[in-house]
């Protein structure tokens, strides 16, 4: 699980100015779900932590900022968190794919295309089930564009169906049986183009912050407290899972 990690921090890194220029080398691409889990639990100070130790860029597309900031800036139960996020944009802790030459366009047009395989992939009832939506699809479209590029690359996602089609498709198939109690028919020339992503969550980082000493509380409980705060305000992220990652806290 964390070997997806292993190249993304400089193990001897120390804290560097936030001015000093990243690499290109590397990036963390955010969808939306896992920004809105962080901010809900009060780790945005501690993505910032990590970003000063990191070898390269954290990046979000433009749809996800239209769901994480422009969108919610204009609903009062939701601006806080907006305002918060848009902070990091500002400060430089998020950056735009522009600020790696990438424009715009090329993301959206394959974020459609992305969009379109996702979305017919899976057939209930004769009818197909739509998968994934703009901030994710692009987030995709935006890890092959710099895959091309030579750029390694980490999505960090929350939600758990964009990560199961990725992952692993046909166990996304039995859970839309559970849960549309329908059989579903899977278009399996579909899944090639979904192979080559890699995926963290929110927890995965907060544990390597957690391992980092960048954490602001201390404590034996606390990784146990993380992990399960993030469980429950917004990543998809199992009791096993979590036990998994406190066993290996131990080792």
């Amino acid at each position: 699980m964390f070997q997806e990690l292993c190249w993304r921090f400089n193990q001897k890194s120390k804290m560097k100015p936030l001015q000093q220029k990243s690499s290109v080398g590397k990036a963390l691409i955010f969808d939306s779900s896992s920004l809105i889990s962080l901010s809900l639990n009060g780790l945005l100070e501690e993505l910032k932590k990590l970003k000063k130790i990191f070898n390269g860029e954290f990046i979000i597309t433009k749809e996800v900022k239209q769901e994480v900031v422009d969108t919610p800036l204009k609903i009062k139960e939701y601006e806080l968190e907006a305002l918060k996020i848009q902070d990091l944009i500002d400060e430089g802790y998020l950056k735009m794919p522009d600020k790696l030459g990438i424009q715009d366009k090329e993301i959206t047009d394959l974020t459609i295309k992305l969009m379109n395989l996702a979305n017919t992939m899976f057939l209930g009832n004769r009818n197909e089930i739509s998968l994934i939506q703009l901030g994710e699809a692009s987030c995709l479209a935006l890890s092959k564009i710099i895959n091309e590029r030579k750029i390694k690359n980490v999505l960090v996602i929350d939600e758990r169906t964009t990560r199961m089609l990725v992952e692993k498709p046909e166990n996304l198939k039995e859970l839309l049986e559970k849960k549309m109690h329908v059989q579903i028919k899977l278009k399996e020339s579909n899944f090639k183009s979904f192979k080559e992503f890699k995926i963290i969550r929110s927890a995965e980082l907060m544990y390597l912050a957690y391992k980092k000493n960048l954490i602001e509380w201390k404590g034996k409980e606390i990784l146990d407290a993380l992990l399960y705060a993030l469980k429950f305000k917004g990543c998809a992220i199992s009791i096993d899972e979590i036990e998994e990652i406190k066993k290996l806290n131990s080792k």
